[in-house]
């Protein structure tokens, strides 16, 4: 069983930065791959990025990296836009990425992002 617990969230005004941390507790950290979601009250959850990837709407603005010796993964949100505003979920799966939440082993709670305009 792996555990993530994400923190970092919180309340930004339009246009500024937050960096999320998703911190996983397994020392097999480095064999999954890792992604981050998100979901806006009343829509589905939305791929956000992975390593290799990232959706059209955050391009340019996200990036996410990891550092496999302290077991974490890292989305730095840049430029930030209301539409921004989510509980941003971290994932892992065993197997490669994709950008259907379906299919991914582990999640974390959530943090709430909130931007105001």
């Amino acid at each position: 069983q792996v555990q993530l617990v994400e923190s970092g969230g919180g309340l930004v005004q339009a246009g500024g930065s937050l960096r999320l941390s998703c911190a996983a507790s397994t020392r097999t950290f480095s064999s999954y791959a890792m992604a981050w979601f998100r979901q806006a009250p009343g829509k589905e959850r939305e791929f956000v990025a992975a390593l290799s990837h990232s959706a059209d709407s955050v391009k340019g603005r996200f990036t996410i990296s990891r550092d496999n010796a302290k077991n974490t993964v890292y989305l730095q949100m840049n430029s930030l836009k209301p539409e921004d505003t989510a509980v941003y979920y971290c994932a892992a799966k065993s197997t490669y990425y994709s950008t259907s939440y379906l299919g991914y082993d582990y999640w974390g709670q959530g943090t709430q992002v909130t931007v105001s305009s």
